[in-house]
């Protein structure tokens, strides 16, 4: 990752989605030769010169004050989760480049550990940056049973969803959460252009998956906190859970993410229809053997 070449293809791809008539340009005929905004509008709407908004977007943010930076995000029309990763990459310009580190592994308490596993009721796992498995209660196991092989280690969800083709099945709208896990992978990288770890796994997605490359190479960035997912769970057949990502103090780089159904729904009886096995550890159904029940640090990324 090449923080300069980072920051041009995101001004790059930003100034492109802007059409004139967004941006309330007046267009007098000819053939345009950009999709979305020239450079020198781009400059003009930020109340800069034409040549300082070029070094810009040729990589070097360096030096460029908050204001500018904020000029940018109103002229680009950035969202909450797009002005953090610009003043991300901004920061990283500035500051000394760092070489490539690593960093502490990531590890969950055992009083939380504890309380995902009193949550018996809620599928709850928690991930790290990376979408490591970090911790989950059995529920959120029986859930996501790709993720815990009998006889192997847990799976990075990062990996799951762009090497294993049973996600492209599992997940009813599989782009859009492969696109939400580049998009976070995308936040990070801004944060930390020196994570040695996510330079890593980012490479082998990257070598390993067209579609990982092509999204990657889009740098779009969202936040993703909240939603739905739909499922295709080789068991209880389709369902669909709201998730809600919670934040441990305790422990920042790591995410609980916990999973309902909407009450009354032939999702919520998938869903009671999970947790009565979960109940019975002991004598699984047939089809629930090959995902078993991991350990108590066992989790979902």
């Amino acid at each position: 990752m090449d923080p300069r070449q980072d920051v041009q293809q995101f001004l790059t791809a930003l100034r492109g989605r802007v059409t004139p008539a967004q941006a309330g340009i007046p267009v007098f005929g000819g053939e345009r030769r950009v999709p979305g905004l020239r450079r020198e509008e781009v400059a003009q709407l930020a109340g800069v010169s034409t040549a300082y908004y070029t070094r810009m977007e040729r990589g070097d943010l360096s030096g460029v004050s908050e204001s500018v930076l904020y000029a940018l995000v109103r002229a680009l029309e950035l969202d909450d989760a797009e002005t953090a990763h610009l003043l991300d990459l901004a920061r990283a310009a500035s500051g000394p480049r760092r070489a490539p580190r690593a960093k502490s592994e990531t590890r969950v308490s055992p009083q939380v550990v504890q309380l995902i596993d009193a949550m018996a009721d809620v599928p709850v796992v928690a991930l790290n940056r990376l979408a490591d498995i970090v911790a989950s209660n059995s529920l959120g196991r029986a859930l996501f049973p790709h993720l815990f092989p009998v006889d192997g280690a847990r799976v990075n969800h990062a990996r799951y969803l762009f090497l294993d083709p049973r996600s492209q099945t599992f997940y009813a709208d599989w782009e859009k959460s492969a696109r939400e896990a580049v998009s976070a992978m995308r936040l990070l990288a801004g944060q930390d252009p020196s994570d040695r770890a996510l330079m890593a796994l980012v490479g082998e997605l990257a070598t390993r998956s067209d579609q990982f490359r092509i999204w990657w190479g889009a740098h779009t960035v969202r936040t993703h906190a909240n939603g739905t997912k739909r499922i295709n769970h080789p068991v209880v057949g389709l369902l669909t859970v709201r998730y809600e990502t919670l934040t441990l103090p305790s422990a920042p780089d790591v995410r609980l993410a916990t999973y309902l159904t909407e009450p009354g729904t032939p999702s919520a009886d998938a869903l009671d229809m999970l947790r009565s096995w979960t109940a019975q550890p002991a004598d699984p159904p047939q089809s629930v053997r090959p995902n078993a029940l991991g350990d108590a640090t066992a989790g979902f990324s």
